[in-house]
């Protein structure tokens, strides 16, 4: 480390002076690439227009690295403490007490016993994992050690559903740790590597008039996607066995009859266990990146539209046709779509921005995967000075949230007939 040191201090004094704009808040714990420039009016703004933004050698580069690793260092140590704690309560705790039988009578593609033994040596696997990989993520040159580690935390988040866990505390210390896995990361610390491969541009695209990729427009999805995985994850807790019933206020034995239909019994694992397996990264990508995202992180961009818009299409598609194939409604079932719909065109203009910007990299002769993979830079109307903080009043906040969506009169009566339709056979 001494050589690190050594490095960050000889190239300490240009860094102050080529990085004036702050080139870098990144991620929950914000990168030290310069001090704040008040043109931005105090918004996180660390791209700008300025000439001199991109004159940072490869030597400030590593430097600033070499720092902004030695402020997180408790992270990649909490990654090791986050294994130990993986093996020590499967050898504490097992899979043999508090085994449940899953709901509906369901056929399992393995037995209970074969169950049990994969669940603890998953276990005992991605904490043997995530000690290697948080130790070697303590030098700062080893991106590819927390990615590894942000692998185990999704693998963790599905273990459960595919092996069908049969202890409710599996379930939750799985999902719960690997999530905070995740979050550790690539959302803390920002994104690995990350500070040797930004570049300085513009927040607000091209043509547009507010920033797709601000803070005001990502909180709403990331409460969205937090709303939907409390709903689905009660759903998937019933389908797993870990609850016996399920709350219906409305359509009497409706959610048991559709939760253990022949539809739902067509996926290998709980639906409503991947539902909040995938609210779960709605969320957490949510908070991925800086507010220039749509330029800096396209793979990303692209990861979450993915996630939300076809998926959330089709999740949407599966409620409606309810009464159709299953002939029952699910109270908690609509909630999950209702809450699902609005994400979609919410998060429309930052993939079209995403996009607009790919084929603008392309006009301008810019390498495609490499600009899709570690984004870049263009014209554009330079720093938000429109967006308003989170901590602003919320009558500034809450409209922010919606900019680029619109309800026509003709598509919101529209709706209405359409759920009016739906609803009619069941009334």
């Amino acid at each position: 480390m001494s050589r690190h040191r050594a490095a960050r201090q000889k190239a300490e004094e240009p860094t102050r002076s080529s990085a004036g704009g702050g080139m870098g808040q990144r991620g929950v714990t914000r990168m030290a690439m310069g001090d704040r420039d008040d043109s931005t009016n105090g918004h996180s703004g660390d791209h700008d227009d300025a000439p001199d933004h991109g004159a940072m050698t490869d030597a400030a580069r590593r430097a600033q690295q070499v720092k902004h690793h030695e402020q997180t260092l408790w992270v990649y140590w909490t990654i090791i403490l986050l294994g130990a704690w993986m093996i020590a309560g499967a050898v504490t705790f097992g899979y043999q007490n508090g085994v449940v039988e899953v709901a509906g009578d369901r056929w399992l593609p393995w037995a209970l016993a074969t169950r049990q033994r994969l669940m603890f040596w998953s276990d005992i696997g991605s904490g043997l994992l995530l000690m290697l990989f948080g130790w070697l993520s303590l030098n700062p040159f080893r991106p590819k050690a927390l990615w590894a580690a942000c692998l185990v935390g999704v693998w963790m988040n599905f273990a459960p559903l595919l092996f069908w866990s049969p202890t409710a505390w599996g379930y939750v210390n799985n999902t719960l740790v690997g999530a905070l896995v995740v979050a550790l990361t690539v959302l803390v610390p920002g994104m690995p590597w990350m500070i040797m491969m930004m570049k300085h541009g513009p927040q607000v695209p091209k043509g547009w008039s507010y920033n797709p990729s601000s803070w005001p427009q990502r909180w709403i999805m990331i409460a969205t996607g937090i709303a939907g995985w409390f709903v689905s994850r009660y759903l998937g807790a019933y389908q797993l066995g870990y609850i016996p019933h399920i709350w219906e206020p409305f359509f009497g034995e409706g959610s048991i009859r559709v939760l253990n239909s022949s539809v739902s019994h067509m996926w290998p694992i709980s639906d409503g266990g991947l539902g909040a397996f995938t609210y779960t990264f709605e969320a957490l990508m949510g908070f991925m990146g800086s507010p220039a995202r749509w330029r800096t992180m396209p793979w990303m961009v692209l990861l979450f539209g993915i996630l939300v818009i076809p998926l959330g299409l089709t999740h949407v598609l599966l409620i409606m046709s309810q009464p159709v194939l299953v002939g029952h409604w699910c109270t908690f079932c609509l909630l999950a779509a209702a809450i699902m719909l609005p994400m979609i065109p919410l998060e429309i203009d930052e993939v079209i921005a995403m996009c607009q910007f790919m084929v603008q990299a392309k006009r301008e002769g810019k390498p495609f995967w490499r600009t899709f993979w570690r984004g870049g830079t263009t014209e554009g109307e330079g720093a938000d000075q429109r967006s308003p903080e989170l901590t602003d009043a919320p009558g500034k906040v809450a409209p922010a949230m919606f900019w680029g969506m619109s309800v026509p009169w003709t598509l919101a009566l529209t709706t209405l007939l359409g759920i009016w339709l739906m609803v009619t056979p069941a009334l």
